[in-house]
């Protein structure tokens, strides 16, 4: 059997065209695909608008870019406004007002998919004569320092707070208010082992805590007063009541 015959494949085949006299190469090429390189704006081809309307269309098309990048910049401006409201102003933690509302969010969460969070109230001991022994520098630097170690305490998804003067919360979701204790029983031992140095000197620190779990339907303060309620009872049981 022959290649090519009875339908099969045909070579390629070059030869002179009678009517034109040139040379070239049959079923190679196709015509070549004419290509428009005309401008559009909004898809519409400039053929189609005057002059007028092209200028008008992109005068308003460049003041929409410049919308845009304005409300960028306005979120971010928010962002960070928002970022200041939540947090302390000494402090790299959130204030009273925003640790409330994230309570109020995790009590919502409690309450949607019945899971377990707890609230732990502290309050650091001796604060007063630190104050008035060292001045408010160091109070300040103290302060600092207790914020420092409990976030370094607590998971990402966790939450400090700082709920006035020397009084500290933490917001632990999915967690058992019996595993609470168990971390805060643990702080004892993470300042001794890190105390809290001002001016080549240590400073003996400790806090009183006070756990409860985060109960569904509760108000926010009712939660927090109770866990403020067992703190100061582990404090009247302890060496420093008037700390």
């Amino acid at each position: 059997m022959k290649i090519g015959s009875g339908g099969g494949n045909r070579p390629v085949t070059s030869g002179t065209n009678r009517k034109t006299g040139k040379t070239g190469t049959k079923g190679l090429f196709t015509s070549p695909r004419q290509i428009d390189d005309s401008a559009s704006v909004l898809g519409i081809p400039d053929t189609e608008l005057t002059p007028r309307v092209q200028v008008a269309i992109r005068k308003l098309m460049a003041e929409v870019d410049g919308l845009r990048e304005k409300v960028k910049e306005l979120t971010r401006r928010v962002s960070e406004a928002e970022h200041i409201a939540d947090q302390d102003p000494l402090l790299p933690i959130y204030n009273r007002r925003a640790f409330v509302r994230e309570l109020t969010r995790v009590q919502a969460s409690v309450e949607r998919y019945q899971t377990e969070a707890s609230l732990v109230y502290l309050d650091l001991n001796r604060f007063k004569s630190i104050n008035d022994d060292l001045g408010h520098e160091a109070g300040d630097y103290v302060l600092s320092q207790v914020a420092l170690r409990l976030k370094e305490s607590v998971r990402d998804t966790d939450i400090v707070g700082r709920l006035g003067g020397d009084e500290f919360g933490l917001i632990l979701s999915r967690t058992k208010a019996e595993d609470a204790r168990n971390l805060i029983d643990r702080l004892p031992k993470l300042f001794a082992e890190n105390p809290i140095i001002w001016k080549g000197a240590s400073l003996n620190t400790s806090l009183s805590s006070g756990v409860v779990s985060i109960h569904s339907g509760q108000n926010p303060e009712q939660t927090l007063s109770a866990a403020d309620s067992e703190m100061y009872k582990e404090k009247q049981q302890s060496s420093h009541p008037d700390a």
